[in-house]
């Protein structure tokens, strides 16, 4: 019987064909830990009386989420990532020094590679699936005996095959397409599945489309999200020091599915998710109709701090203004990212139109800092949650969007066509 990419990554690990259902022990290959979930894994792994890793060269740590630190709080969180990383002088150890989101950072560095196992304390770990390997988000606990074993126990998901068909239309992107899926299959469509993207509109997107594609498989409920390596795939990691030799698999014809899902992404609208699930998906001329006026745009996140959504948002807020009454936050996913948005004009673009850029980190989009919203406030943003309360008061409102609609929605005020403002 055929196999998924997914059975066969699994396969090529535990040395033996294995198949959807079964349960088996394999190694990791890179650990992804964070200094919110971290420090929890820390203490178990120093309970447990282990004394190294398993795989020093296959745990990265990423402080993203509260740093530089807000509070007393968060930097003692950080200060138990630094004093093991300095403990055991781990090679993989990002901060203030090297900053950036995890999921855009690792693939930056070319720590995440084709092929992988890959796990991390973050829920968004689906996102390193845009490079043909399997990666899912698990627990502190998991991720500390991954720490201390350099393996894990995984149940081999059951894969859905999605086949996205057609040109895109103007100003829609990955983004739009997860949202669409999202909104047919709902949040609990894919639980413990594995999200299989394919079909001859996935040849045309970019990379920072492929990972915003899997980066939002879990919002689906999917246990990983993946896209096979092609020439794309392989352009992006040419100029990269990989931390491993990449492994391409390919799904075999007869392969099993539990479900295939035909999108036409022809006649697709940019899909805006209203309040407060990411399955609320509307088109963005319902969402025009609604004039819904905005009170704060964010551009950033692990699904859209990329190079390309602040190259889209500096060629919409170009000579423009942002409204009075909107304010605009920009966040950059990698501090790599950052310089090449200032040296391409972009940072100078979005500063002159009335756009603050902050550094990077996942702050606003999990309602931690740097973007918080108030009580009745509305926010459209490029992030991937709008649940009650993600972003701040539990009485705001958060849409979600691509970051073309986020720019032009900050010139408005109102979420809004970038046709309409370009």
């Amino acid at each position: 019987m055929g196999q998924t990419i997914t059975e066969k990554i699994f396969s090529e690990h535990v040395g033996r064909k294995v198949y959807a259902g079964e349960i088996v022990r394999c190694n990791i290959d890179m650990i992804i830990g964070n200094d919110i979930t971290t420090p929890i894994s820390i203490k178990a792994f120093e309970e447990s009386g282990a004394e190294k890793l398993a795989n020093p060269d296959g745990f990265a740590l990423v402080l993203d989420h509260f740093i530089p630190a807000k509070d007393i709080a968060s930097a003692n969180q950080a200060k138990i990532s630094r004093d093991f990383a300095y403990k055991h002088n781990l090679k993989n150890y990002f901060d203030e020094k090297d900053m950036g989101i995890e999921h855009a950072l690792l693939p930056e560095k070319g720590l995440v590679v084709p092929g992988d196992v890959i796990i991390g304390a973050d829920s968004h770990t689906c996102t390193h699936g845009a490079l043909g390997a399997f990666s899912t988000g698990m627990g502190s606990t998991d991720l500390a005996f991954g720490m201390i074993t350099g393996g894990n126990w995984f149940k081999v998901p059951e894969s859905i095959k999605v086949v996205f068909t057609g040109k895109l239309q103007p100003n829609v992107y990955g983004k739009d397409l997860i949202l669409e899926l999202i909104r047919i299959i709902g949040v609990d469509g894919a639980l413990y599945q594995a999200l299989e993207f394919t079909g001859d509109t996935i040849a045309s997107l970019s990379m920072d489309d492929r990972f915003s594609l899997c980066n939002m498989a879990i919002e689906a409920g999917a246990k990983n999200g993946i896209i096979a390596v092609d020439d794309v795939t392989k352009e992006f990691l040419a100029d990269k020091k990989l931390a491993r030799e990449p492994k391409y698999h390919y799904s075999d014809p007869d392969a099993k599915y539990v479900r295939v899902v035909e999108i036409d992404v022809s006649k697709l609208e940019p899909v805006i998710a209203y309040p407060s699930l990411p399955s609320n998906g509307k088109p963005l001329s319902t969402a025009v109709a609604d004039k819904i006026k905005v009170d704060q745009v964010f551009i950033g996140s692990c699904t859209n701090g990329r190079l390309s959504d602040l190259k889209m948002a500096a060629e919409i807020l170009k000579g423009k203004r942002v409204a009075r009454h909107t304010r605009l936050i920009v966040t950059p996913a990698t501090q790599k990212i950052f310089k090449e948005a200032e040296k391409l004009g972009y940072v100078d673009i979005i500063i002159d139109a009335g756009g603050v850029i902050s550094n990077p980190t996942c702050g606003a989009c999990l309602g931690g800092y740097m973007g918080i919203l108030g009580d009745g406030e509305v926010a459209i943003a490029t992030t991937n949650r709008n649940f009650v309360g993600r972003m701040g008061a539990r009485s705001s409102g958060i849409y979600l969007a691509n970051s073309a609609v986020a720019a032009a929605s900050a010139v408005a005020g109102y979420i809004a066509d970038p046709a309409s403002v370009q």
